[in-house]
């Protein structure tokens, strides 16, 4: 049989105080009355997923447990509310008076809406459904509740439980041990993949919170494809200038959009992409036009890229300086014309990936612009030849009625760049007054399981941050205060990739790299260990982006 590789646990990441975790990390203990933690361990944006608890017990006489999930940006400000049945919350308690409770986003349910019980220890299990966003339990194996909704976006595990006069207790199995550390006989049971150890038959087509279950593109699984895997569609590399000619090497495939920034020197970013082809770039950090400059990137080679003798701004290959480059992979060079939108662009496009580069025509009117991609973009930034802002759209904004800019610390505003319209599976729209010249260029992304992830989390100003689940190992990722000032910080794991020491540098502006801002990056995701305004003022949402090392469904860390 293969192997499930690793399951969930429920501390460490998100452990608040008042509780003590034990048996691996499956047994949770608290005295203190009306508290809550959140699992380590997010849910999948799809699929059927089930796991079970053995409630111990409730702390006292007339007092609750709350088994559900949460979402985890509004229940960390929730963890003392009457059990975690508060906003932001789906499960369900027993309670007072022998009644059994749904709660829906912090709203009880009729009385009875699930079933209830008063003794204790009891066997629930849980059903929690992505694919159609529904949450049941089970009582000892039988039904005790129908489905209730449950929202997209982030969900993980959440228990709420009393306190106070007694201890109260319980254990979690995703899987590991079906005897609940050795308190009854084991049960046996798969799921319906093979894995696990449950005490009660898992229903059909749910499966464990295993890394071995964990949903992955066809695409880009290392185990189906020898060429298109995440480290052969994104990469970075870390050189030092020599003053004179080189060539990068190590990427393992050739690159089409590669970003250059000195680490070490005040020197602007560089972009370079294979469509406009080499000595030509732009700066994130300007509003200026495109630069064209022999001294800088010559050629787009099967395993890096090649540099020219600096001229005397140093850019790229500056004698002793010391330079990172994020490089990506899309159809090595190769265009197509695409006319979806009403206007005609030429697009180079790595479906597989979720990563187009697009050229767009001098336009004067709103339009709309083929893509060449399979899903529709939900991070995209765009850039005229002639000079203008780095527009950027991401999915995690109020809406396609507000942007971020590249060049800009500032918030998200309000403005017509992208005509107020989301972009769809084939096409973006760019507004009448985008307030720049010239034809445009785009880099427009999408997430892909395994591999790549766009999404937000909300700052809590606290140095034991937000954990943020991506189902990978991230290579890089960018972070950005969307709703309050503050600039675009980048990490990767060749610089200083030390949690939490891992270092930084901005995308609008020159400066060199700092490790002020600190985080963890992780096999399933990255967690912020630092209360600085720049990655965590509190309650201010934050985009982000990330792209892979390693899938988590075959890292073997944790």
């Amino acid at each position: 049989m293969a192997s499930s590789g690793n399951f969930a646990t429920i501390g460490g990441l998100e452990k608040q105080t008042n509780f003590t975790f034990s048996q691996g990390n499956l047994k949770y203990s608290t005295t203190t009355n009306n508290r809550g933690f959140i699992c380590s361990a997010g849910f999948p944006d799809t699929g059927k997923w089930y796991y079970e608890m053995y409630i111990i017990g409730v702390g006292g006489t007339q007092d609750q447990v709350f088994i559900g999930v949460c979402n985890p940006d509004t229940m960390r400000a929730n963890l003392t509310q009457s059990r975690g049945g508060a906003q932001g919350s789906y499960g369900g308690y027993t309670y007072d008076n022998y009644h059994g409770y749904a709660v829906l986003n912090g709203t009880n349910q009729s009385a009875d809406s699930i079933g209830h019980f008063r003794s204790f220890p009891q066997k629930v299990g849980i059903l929690v459904n992505r694919d159609d966003n529904e949450i049941k339990w089970t009582l000892n194996g039988s039904d005790l509740s129908s489905a209730y909704t449950i929202p997209t976006g982030p969900l993980y595990p959440y228990i709420g439980s009393g306190g106070g006069t007694t201890e109260a207790s319980g254990v979690f199995n995703f899987g590991q041990d079906s005897t609940f550390g050795g308190a009854i006989s084991a049960g046996g049971n798969a799921d319906s993949n093979g894995f696990g150890d449950f005490t009660f038959s898992v229903p059909s087509n749910y499966v464990a919170l295993a890394s071995a279950n964990l949903p992955i593109s066809d695409d880009i699984d290392p185990a189906q494809t020898d060429d298109d895997y995440p480290g052969k569609n994104f990469g970075v590399v870390t050189y030092t200038g020599n003053g004179s000619t080189q060539s990068i090497t190590g990427l393992g495939f050739q690159p089409d959009l590669v970003w250059l920034k000195s680490r070490s020197n005040t020197k602007a970013n560089a972009l370079f992409d294979s469509n406009r082809g080499v000595t030509k770039y732009f700066s994130s950090d300007s509003t200026g036009a495109e630069t064209t400059d022999t001294s800088t990137l010559t050629a787009f080679g099967s395993d890096g890229f090649s540099l020219a003798s600096p001229a005397a701004n140093n850019l790229v290959n500056g004698n002793g300086f010391t330079y990172v480059g994020w490089a990506w992979r899309a159809n090595a060079g190769t265009t197509a014309s695409n006319s979806d939108g009403a206007s005609t662009t030429t697009v180079q496009a790595n479906t597989k990936a979720g990563f187009s580069i697009i050229e767009t025509p001098n336009y004067s009117s709103n339009s709309t612009f083929g893509h060449g991609l399979s899903s529709a973009p939900e991070f995209f930034t765009v850039k005229l030849t002639g000079g203008s802002q780095w527009a950027t759209y991401h999915k995690g904004l109020t809406s396609a009625g507000y942007y971020v800019a590249l060049n800009s610390s500032n918030a998200q505003a309000s403005g017509s760049f992208f005509n107020s319209t989301a972009p769809t599976s084939s096409v973006f729209s760019l507004g009448a007054s985008f307030g720049g010249s010239g034809a445009g260029i785009c880099y427009a992304w999408h997430s892909v399981e395994g591999y790549s992830k766009f999404g937000t989390y909300v700052g809590n100003a606290n140095a034991d941050g937000p954990f943020i689940y991506t189902g990978f190992r991230p290579s890089m990722l960018f972070l950005k205060n969307a709703t309050a000032s503050n600039g675009w910080f980048t990490f990767d794991k060749l610089r200083d990739g030390f949690n939490d020491q891992n270092d930084t540098l901005s995308w609008q502006d020159t400066t060199v790299e700092d490790n002020t801002y600190k985080i963890d990056i992780l096999s399933n995701g990255f967690k912020i260990r630092g209360s600085n305004n720049a990655h965590n003022q509190s309650g201010q949402t934050f985009i982000y982006g990330a792209w892979a090392d390693v899938p988590f469904k075959y890292n073997n860390a944790r």
